[in-house]
């Protein structure tokens, strides 16, 4: 509250010192200002009058002095003829100065009536180039010398935005001191943008918040906005481009209503404290970036409407209010400072309209307030900051506290727990000596069960093989039915397995080359020679090489083949086996042929080995299966 009841004595003080008259000085005083409602002039809006047509006693009655002028009565592009005459004699020796203040003004053309009659004509304005002026000075100044001059002067004054026409008549020494703390002024304003704005990157370099960059880039829109209003920007950066001036003021006061909304949004977090202006201010950047690309491509006369540019600082300013008042504290000196800014506007616009008179301190309010401005906001950072660095603190000690309450929770839950741990010890010690005593009486079962089981293996073992030999016995004695055999054979690959042990049970040898080394061949059971890659089946040289039917089915019609059972008909074994009586005939008959090839041998039928059914010899191999080896039988008869 003190920081606030200060900030309004401050305002106060600066809007009493604005509305304080300006008095006019004596004419032997070193300096007096002369506003154009007390000078006497001409507004030709058709420019068709000359000088030497306005000089002329034909058209000395144009010329009046209107009391009721004010600024915005002034015409844009039209021209302003202003006669001025010396309000008194000057010595001999005696220099004056007539200095015009506004540095905005097109085209300022002087004409001097010397002593002789004639006219001499100086031109400047910031169309012309700066070093064309006779003093190189911001402002417009024209000496006056007692010597040459008559004493009366025509000015011609146009400019296509408003123009602030006022005559400043002084000494030399005047203007001098004058001049001196004017510069020695706007040196310290912008030597402050500088410092403030070099303060500001070194935090961000140190703290790494973006905004404070973001400030800067608003500090320096300020100072570009600054330097185009007050001829500093066109006397130091663009001296030799007076065809900037008409567009620096639009432009700088472009990046100003940017950066600021940009600063605004991120300082007062408008995207969590306030997101419906954040969605206003985020439609002020375009449509502001909308306008300015309009006026410089297409309307450069669109940069003579700032005024506009009060509705994004209303906007700002009560986006300011609203976040503060919803409890955001950062705000409050956000509030306090785009406050002053809008008290300089409104000051200067009172001096605009002339409400209040023109004095030092009413010309320079938007300057002050854009210090007051600076300054403010630079506390608001850091008020953040230190805002953010109590929140922080607070915190701390909050998780501190609580870590000291959870450490002193968790020494008295270790306590219980290490009680319980030392009582379930305890209860498990007992426990796991009854496991123990239970595991022993476990294992020793195990282990009669283990015994038991194999002698149940053992039992089983040999119970099989009784099967299978009364199987085999079975099949000796030609007495084995169809599911009986598939006992023995069930499938193609114990077929496959009898006929792999049958041929190959001691050593492959390649019937091309003799070669004794293999490898598995592209099929079940098939093996290639390593040496020429001949490739033998497992069914070649056999009675079922190229069989079209299952193969354990060929094997149970070759064993009724061998065996020769009586009873048994082709149209029970083609029911039985599901065959057509064509392919078990065809098969049937293939087999006896190999019975009786083995009988003409001396070998009776009856008695006919199983294998030497099966193998085809090697001298009947040719046109048959391709030839084979000679094979020793490894078995009296297949196994399974």
């Amino acid at each position: 509250m003190t920081r606030l009841r200060l900030l309004y004595g401050l305002i106060w003080v600066i809007l009493a010192s604005a509305c304080t008259p300006s008095r006019p000085v004596a004419p032997t005083a070193n300096e007096r200002i002369y506003p154009l409602n007390e000078l006497e002039h001409f507004i030709d809006t058709a420019n068709v009058f000359s000088a030497a047509d306005m000089a002329s006693p034909a058209h000395a009655h144009l010329f009046k002095r209107a009391a009721g002028y004010q600024n915005a009565d002034f015409k844009p592009g039209a021209a302003y003829w202003i006669r001025f005459a010396l309000p008194a004699p000057l010595a001999h020796d005696e220099f004056r100065l007539i200095e015009f203040y506004d540095q905005t003004i097109d085209s300022l053309e002087v004409y001097r009536v010397q002593k002789d009659g004639s006219m001499q004509t100086l031109r400047m304005g910031d169309h012309h180039p700066f070093v064309q002026r006779t003093f190189r000075h911001k402002n417009f100044e024209i000496v006056v010398n007692p010597q040459t001059d008559a004493g009366l002067y025509y000015f011609n004054v146009r400019s296509h935005t408003f123009a602030d026409i006022r005559i400043a008549y002084r000494t030399i020494d005047r203007f001098v001191y004058y001049a001196l703390n004017e510069y020695f002024l706007y040196g310290t304003f912008y030597g402050m943008i500088v410092i403030i704005a070099l303060y500001n990157l070194l935090a961000y370099l140190a703290i790494r918040e973006i905004k404070n960059i973001f400030y800067v880039f608003y500090l320096l829109s300020v100072a570009l906005y600054a330097m185009s209003l007050d001829g500093i920007g066109f006397q130091y950066l663009w001296a030799d481009y007076p065809q900037w001036n008409d567009r620096a003021t639009g432009v700088a006061l472009y990046l100003v209503i940017v950066w600021a909304i940009i600063f605004t949004r991120r300082f007062l977090s408008t995207r969590t404290q306030a997101p419906r202006w954040d969605t206003v201010l985020a439609g002020l950047i375009v449509a502001r970036t909308g306008l300015f690309v309009i006026a410089w491509f297409f309307a450069p006369q669109l940069f003579a409407f700032q005024n506009l540019d009060i509705i994004p600082l209303s906007i700002i300013f009560y986006t300011g209010i609203y976040v503060w008042r919803n409890g955001y504290r950062p705000a409050r000196y956000f509030v306090v400072a785009y406050g002053l800014l809008f008290f300089g506007f409104f000051v200067k616009t009172l001096v605009y309209f002339d409400v209040l008179p023109f004095t030092i301190l009413s010309h320079y309010s938007l300057h002050l307030s854009f210090v007051l401005e600076m300054l403010f906001l630079t506390v608001a950072l850091g008020d953040r900051i230190r805002i953010l660095k109590d929140n922080r603190d607070r915190a701390l000690r909050r998780i501190i506290h609580q870590h000291e309450v959870n450490m002193q929770l968790q020494t008295k839950v270790n306590r219980e727990l290490e009680q319980k741990v030392k009582e379930r010890t305890l209860e498990l010690d007992e426990k796991n000596a009854a496991l123990e005593e239970s595991n022993n009486k476990l294992e020793k079962q195990a282990q009669e069960i283990n015994q038991i089981n194999s002698l149940l293996d053992l039992d089983n073992w040999k119970l099989k093989n009784k099967v299978k030999e009364v199987l085999e016995e079975r099949l000796l004695d030609k007495t084995m039915t169809y599911e009986e055999f598939r006992t023995l054979y069930p499938d193609t690959m114990a077929c496959y397995r009898f006929l792999h042990e049958l041929k190959w049970h001691s050593a492959f040898h390649c019937r091309k080359c003799g070669n004794a080394k293999y490898f598995d061949g592209a099929s079940k059971f098939a093996r290639r020679c390593t040496r020429c890659g001949y490739h033998e089946s497992i069914t070649a040289y056999t009675i079922f090489h190229g069989l079209k039917i299952p193969l354990e089915k060929a094997f149970f019609i070759a064993y009724l083949a061998v065996a020769g059972k009586k009873g048994v008909t082709l149209e029970s074994i083609s029911q039985e086996l599901g065959l057509r009586l064509n392919t078990v005939w065809s098969f049937k008959k293939r087999v006896m042929e190999r019975v009786e090839e083995q009988a003409s041998r001396g070998n009776r039928p009856h008695v006919s080995r199983w294998e030497q059914v099966i193998l085809i010899s090697e001298e009947n191999a040719e046109g048959k299966a391709g030839g084979g080896t000679k094979h020793k039988p490894v078995a009296e008869w297949p196994q399974g």
